[in-house]
């Protein structure tokens, strides 16, 4: 299908889409604005993200918010004219930092860690124990890393879940 896609003009602008080189997704890739959100890629700005229908996620201020997950209860809120979220994250510091980290991999291939630690005004250090998971992706050629600064190899994009994995403080407690 990748193939297909490419051969009739596509380019892949993240993990599994492809857009024509003059749409607006291409076009937020090569200006470095490309985002990731919930619902994948985007070329949105917006900062808040509102789910509509049961078990969606948005984006409200500093975290995330999850609607009632079976249509029943979502229905059953909507009706009385409540809000339908059953349950929502308030963002640390930190997991902001690792947002920004994560979504760089994942639009651009590549992530500058000190660079974006330093706009949070976040040590750098604090992310030491995704160290030992990046030495072994790098070890396996996976990426490239020279002075916190990480590329993704091109040949290994689809695999770029697990190099952003490196940075999911909440993967080890699953």
């Amino acid at each position: 299908m990748a193939e297909t896609l490419i051969a009739a003009g596509y380019r892949e602008i993240g993990l599994d889409h492809f857009a024509l080189p003059d749409d607006e997704l291409a076009l937020a890739q090569k200006a470095g604005r490309l985002r990731r959100n919930s619902l994948g890629y985007s070329a949105d700005t917006c900062k808040t993200l509102i789910g509509f229908g049961a078990s969606a996620i948005g984006r409200i201020g500093g975290g995330y918010v999850q609607n009632e997950v079976t249509r029943d209860r979502y229905t059953r809120h909507i009706a009385a004219g409540r809000p339908a979220t059953s349950k929502g994250y308030r963002l640390t510091d930190e997991d902001r930092v690792r947002a920004a980290i994560i979504e760089r991999l994942m639009c651009d291939l590549e992530a500058d860690v000190p660079a974006i630690c330093a706009a949070h005004q976040f040590d750098p250090l604090r992310f030491v124990d995704s160290a030992e998971r990046l030495a072994m992706l790098a070890k396996d050629g996976i990426v490239d890393i020279e002075d916190g600064f990480i590329r993704v190899r091109q040949e290994h994009r689809f695999v770029v879940r697990a190099v952003a994995a490196a940075f999911d403080a909440f993967l080890a407690n699953r």
